[in-house]
């Protein structure tokens, strides 16, 4: 833990539990909403993901990996032919170099294969710590949060981290929840936040951890309209 970050008290930890424990009713099929089969294929379509839906990528993802199986295939990748299947994500341009540049990377430092520690992982190519904690958890098995946008703002809103300080986020939840929870309230604060806890206006009347957040009654608190708001 950050010496910076403060150790949380009983009573938080034990609040942590309880919104854990509603989560997981909520939402109890919980899972990350990119299709992957393999760390190299999560690695690649969290890269793809970038400014689109997830249901794009989980569609050419077969498709990629199909015509290219292994990291050195991607390397070795034609780029007008993946540009051609990588279309339908966007900025399929430069996913396809990115994707290439990535592949070129695994192959020359790892034999092709992803690496499994934070280190190795954050230095390569357009791979932050929130796609690196992505792969470890989900991928790896391996205890990380990865914040993204959803985690930082319902994490915020929880009145755990500032929201838009990434690291100290990751942190407070690291400290509030035992390691062998952190992916399963990773994946549900995910959900959470693109379901229930949208960035304008939060179903606050329909969310089930309203008695327990601090923010309960900043988007639509009647619970029919809020209802009409939730979405999945």
């Amino acid at each position: 833990m950050p010496s910076s970050l403060v150790e949380p008290t009983v009573a938080e930890t034990r609040r942590a539990r309880r919104i854990l424990r509603l989560l997981t009713a909520r939402y109890p099929d919980s899972r990350l909403e990119l299709d992957f089969d393999s760390p190299l294929q999560l690695l690649v379509v969290a890269t793809l993901a970038a400014q689109t839906l997830d249901e794009r990528v989980n569609a050419v993802r077969p498709v990629l990996f199909e015509r290219y199986p292994a990291a050195a295939d991607l390397a070795a990748a034609d780029p007008a032919e993946m540009e051609q299947i990588l279309v339908p994500v966007g900025y399929y341009r430069q996913k396809t170099r990115n994707v290439i540049k990535l592949a070129a990377v695994l192959v020359e430092r790892h034999e092709g294969e992803v690496p499994a520690t934070l280190e190795e992982l954050v230095a390569l190519p357009w791979v932050g710590r929130k796609t690196a904690n992505m792969v470890l958890g989900n991928a790896f098995g391996t205890p990380a949060v990865s914040v993204d946008t959803h985690v930082a703002r319902v994490a915020h809103r929880l009145g755990w981290a500032p929201e838009k300080d990434v690291e100290a986020t990751e942190a407070a939840i690291q400290a509030l929840f035992e390691r062998k929870d952190w992916v399963a309230v990773n994946l549900l604060l995910i959900l959470h936040g693109r379901r229930t806890c949208h960035s304008r206006k939060p179903a606050c009347g329909a969310c089930p951890l309203a008695a327990e957040c601090p923010s309960s009654t900043i988007g639509e608190t009647d619970p029919e309209k809020a209802r009409a708001l939730l979405k999945g």
